[in-house]
């Protein structure tokens, strides 16, 4: 069976008529991984591994805090503010951010003449994201990704709500949003599949965060297959590398409109993007405006 997935993964052949492995509990993904273009060979051999298992506890978590949010909601609580992160504004962190800074000078400046994009505005969300690519993430984006497509079948997870009381109409839209997740987390798996394949790599090797982030970027796989750029020229898009996942964080930040001298505002709506918070957008653009005044002190 190793040789059998060895094989399938390094040279996947031509699609067969009909299933040749009992892949068990992971046929509907392997059907439409199968109608989306993947040899049914190689999508066999990724799902029958042993070390592949269904965990309902990525999408029951997920699920639970779409819907505590979604009774929240109808009371009349207020939204909160946004505001800046200050823990990011620590001194240590910013001594470390300017030291990557001064560090991976060449990368940067080479992505600023491409993208237009500051130094000090990628290494500054690369310290929110992942605290410089030293977090990026417990878990394998396989797995999780896998497992999160499955259970839009809320029957799979149902059990993981039997502490809730709702009714009969937040039923029906938590089954009905559990889908819309699943089928997203299916479009993810697919591109990570996609993404692992370009790259001659074993998707179940790569490190993802608890939704299936990927790379010191954390890009979802399907960000990596549009935003993500070779950045040190080798032929490959890989996003644990600095100089691709920075060329590709520049890239994503200038085709959501970044500009050079753009406002406050500006910079903002456009951070906002790479993560949908007001608070992030600011930390992000506070930690920015950190490490170009350390830069203007010090210089480099």
């Amino acid at each position: 069976m190793a040789a059998l997935t060895f094989m399938a993964l390094a040279l996947p052949g031509e699609a067969s008529a009909e299933s040749t492995i009992d892949v068990g509990i992971w046929q509907p993904v392997v059907e439409r991984l199968v109608d989306d273009g993947i040899e049914r060979e190689y999508a066999e051999a990724l799902f029958s591994r042993e070390a592949l298992e269904f965990d309902p506890d990525h999408m029951g978590h997920k699920m639970r805090t779409l819907l505590n949010t979604k009774q929240a909601a109808k009371g009349v609580r207020r939204a909160e503010e946004p505001q800046v992160m200050e823990r990011y504004l620590n001194p240590i962190l910013i001594a470390g951010a300017y030291a990557y800074l001064r560090d991976n000078r060449e990368t940067l400046e080479s992505a600023y003449e491409r993208y237009g994009v500051d130094g000090d505005h990628i290494v500054a969300l690369l310290l929110v994201e992942t605290r410089l690519g030293t977090n990026t993430g417990r878990h394998k984006a396989m797995p999780v990704l896998a497992s999160m497509a499955l259970a839009g079948d809320y029957a799979l997870i149902e059990e993981q709500f039997a502490d809730v009381t709702m009714s009969e109409d937040m039923k029906r839209w938590l089954v009905e949003r559990t889908r819309q997740k699943g089928d997203w987390a299916y479009g993810e798996l697919l591109a990570l599949v996609e993404y692992a394949r370009q790259n001659a790599q074993d998707p179940f090797t790569i490190p993802g965060s608890l939704y299936g982030a990927i790379g010191i970027c954390q890009f979802m796989p399907s960000t990596a297959k549009h935003y993500g750029v070779d950045g040190d020229g080798d032929g490959r898009v890989d996003l644990f590398v600095k100089a691709d996942a920075l060329h590709s964080m520049a890239n994503y930040l200038k085709e959501h409109g970044w500009k050079k001298g753009m406002s406050e505002e500006q910079r903002l709506k456009v951070i906002y993007r790479y993560n949908h918070s007001m608070s992030y957008a600011m930390t992000v653009d506070a930690v920015a405006d950190k490490l170009r005044r350390t830069r203007e002190l010090f210089g480099g």
